[in-house]
């Protein structure tokens, strides 16, 4: 599903342990690293999408995380020219994406990447708040640092109510 101007919708999860680390993802059989991502499909809203990409991605459910915020726009990027597939119809220049903030619940054991039809990712790293807009390929780092940026206070929020209850030893500033 691509939208009049090119853009197909979709949903990027930024999960968090209780240590305020995110959930870094390798493509599958590549050198490159990225929040889990997918698209949403017809009158799927980007909540839905976002909990069935959970699955899919990385095996986890929604009883796994809780979600804690999400962005409010669709934030655009847009694809390289020789990743754009000319010969498709409509032809797809970008992604929209509306970013879920996610808090891990369950233990990490729990990731998996076999639920869905092709392993997107075959491993994860725990990486800090800030290292995703600096490591991702080049092309999407606009969109990663206005998501980060968005999530930033709820994120810090999270972290803070963690700590009140001790389940947090030291957080790093945000």
């Amino acid at each position: 599903m691509i939208d009049s101007d090119g853009f197909r919708p979709n949903v990027g999860l930024i999960i968090f342990n209780d240590e305020g680390k995110l959930l870094w993802a390798k493509r599958f059989g590549q050198d490159a690293w990225q929040f889990p991502q997918g698209g949403i499909q017809r009158h799927e809203k980007p909540e839905n999408a976002a909990l069935r990409e959970l699955r899919e991605e990385v095996g986890l459910e929604a009883s796994d995380v809780e979600i804690i915020a999400s962005t409010g726009k669709w934030l655009r990027y847009r694809l390289p020219e020789h990743l754009i597939r000319q010969r498709s119809f409509p032809v797809c220049i970008g992604q929209k994406q509306r970013w879920f903030l996610l808090r891990l619940l369950s233990d990490t054991a729990r990731i998996r990447f076999d639920l869905g039809d092709k392993p997107e990712f075959d491993d994860i790293r725990w990486i800090d708040y800030w290292d995703a807009a600096e490591q991702v390929v080049s092309f999407k780092r606009n969109v990663y640092r206005r998501a980060l940026e968005e999530l930033r206070q709820p994120y810090s929020k999270a972290l803070q109510a963690l700590q009140t209850l001790g389940q947090v030893s030291q957080i790093k500033s945000t």
